[in-house]
């Protein structure tokens, strides 16, 4: 099939400069795609999964249980990062992101067809867990493809702009996954919505996939890829090169994503769990939060991804974090209010604060290591980070709100995850205005 090969036509189609427009979209659509899968997830774990595949216990420990669920996808990333990473430095960029995109939409619509504990027993949340292990696997290895395609195709004053191109594509999956669902929430009754209503987002994904692969047809492999393969430099076991050549990149890779991860898990998930269970307010209400500061983020995203190229990654990236620690603080006092204005501005701040350290992330991260390993890397880097970040901090939040009964050793939590990316970032060095 061509979408799955490099061959002469993907070459040519490479030499072609792709135009912006065009290249942005490519290159978000698949992270757009699989964050509306995960926001999708998220949700649903926030809101149903409790009832439909854990029915068994009172409604935080379900929920607790249903985040647990959620870990799983995270865990399960190093292993695509691992995968496609050592695919993506010896066969291509292209070929990686095609096939990440097409696992991506039928696990997640195969969750909308799973039926309930009521009707498959344990093997339905045991079935749960595996598809959302899938998941994890695609996105593991599609996050640094998606980064790659744009900014290997583009200039090198830009970097950090068109790096951010994949980074719009959460908050647009984020925008889509909750507007499909207030919709849904808001056209029919919440027994239906329970019973069969939930299912409606998963299923649309394959429309997403659909769209994704005819815009990545559109763009060849990159031509740092290209101009590797012509040289005959590219290497065989380019996780290998990773872990006994770049360690220290790895580790600052790494590192500088954890308090990012751990920001949008308190502003995204959480929030969804205290306004609904905590606060007994309307779901609509959190869902149009999340839904405005996704907005948000999307715009401002690419400002700073593009503001990095101009005075730097790490003082854009660094100022971030420090805001995030005093917002981890402020977030739960607008919350408490129970004023819907308030709690919108408490999710659309933090989003905000989240787009400064998001924005210039992706280059940051890939700038790390050099081209022959820089999709093994960077996918090892951004995928382990997750497991420590985004991955067990839902679950870490609800149970030390659980078990604390308050919102200090959360806001505590939050400010030490921000402390190790801002350590990161102190000891790395500046690559914006760098070679790649």
């Amino acid at each position: 099939m061509t979408l799955l090969n490099t061959d002469n036509s993907a070459h040519r189609a490479a030499a072609e400069k792709p135009k912006t427009g065009r290249l942005a979209a490519a290159s978000s659509i698949g992270t757009a795609l699989e964050w509306y899968d995960f926001t999708v997830y998220n949700i649903m774990a926030a809101l149903i999964f409790n009832h439909v595949f854990f029915p068994s216990f009172d409604p935080l420990v379900g929920t607790i249980l249903a985040f647990s669920t959620y870990a799983v996808g995270y865990v399960s990333r190093p292993i695509g990062g691992m995968i496609f990473g050592h695919l993506g430095d010896v066969l291509g960029r292209r070929f990686v992101l095609v096939t990440t995109l097409v696992i991506m939409g039928v696990t997640t619509a195969l969750m909308g067809l799973l039926p309930g504990y009521a009707s498959w027993g344990i093997w339905s949340p045991l079935l749960l867990v595996t598809l959302r292990f899938m998941q994890g696997v695609a996105l593991g290895g599609e996050w640094a493809g998606a980064v790659l395609l744009s900014m290997e195709h583009g200039k090198a004053n830009q970097r950090g702009r068109n790096a951010s191109f994949a980074q719009v594509g959460p908050s647009c999956g984020t925008l889509l996954g909750t507007g499909f669902i207030t919709v849904i929430t808001l056209t029919m009754s919440a027994e239906a919505f329970q019973s069969w209503g939930w299912r409606i987002p998963f299923l649309l994904s394959l429309v997403l996939v659909v769209f994704g692969l005819w815009l990545r047809r559109g763009v060849g492999e990159t031509p740092a890829f290209l101009k590797l393969e012509k040289s005959k430099d590219t290497t065989h076991t380019p996780l290998k090169e990773v872990l006994q050549q770049h360690p220290r990149a790895l580790l600052i890779a790494g590192g500088s994503r954890i308090g990012s991860d751990v920001l949008y898990a308190l502003v995204v998930v959480f929030t969804l769990t205290y306004v609904t269970t905590v606060l007994n307010l309307p779901r609509p209400l959190a869902l149009t939060a999340t839904m405005l500061g996704a907005i948000g983020n999307a715009i401002t995203v690419p400002m700073f991804g593009a503001l990095s190229d101009r005075l730097g990654r790490r003082p854009v990236y660094m100022a971030g974090a420090v805001l995030a620690m005093i917002w981890a603080f402020v977030f739960f006092a607008l919350l408490d209010s129970s004023q819907p204005w308030l709690i919108c501005l408490a999710v659309i701040g933090g989003l905000l604060i989240h787009a400064m350290m998001y924005g210039p992330q992706a280059a940051f991260v890939t700038e790390q290591f050099p081209t022959r390993v820089r999709y093994a890397g960077s996918s090892l880097a951004y995928t382990l980070a997750g497991i420590v970040g985004g991955g067990f901090a839902p679950l870490i939040i609800t149970t030390l709100y659980k078990e604390m009964g308050g919102t200090l050793w959360v806001s505590l939590y939050v400010i030490a995850a921000l402390l190790i990316t801002f350590f990161a970032l102190w000891k790395a060095k500046e690559t914006a205005h760098k070679p790649l």
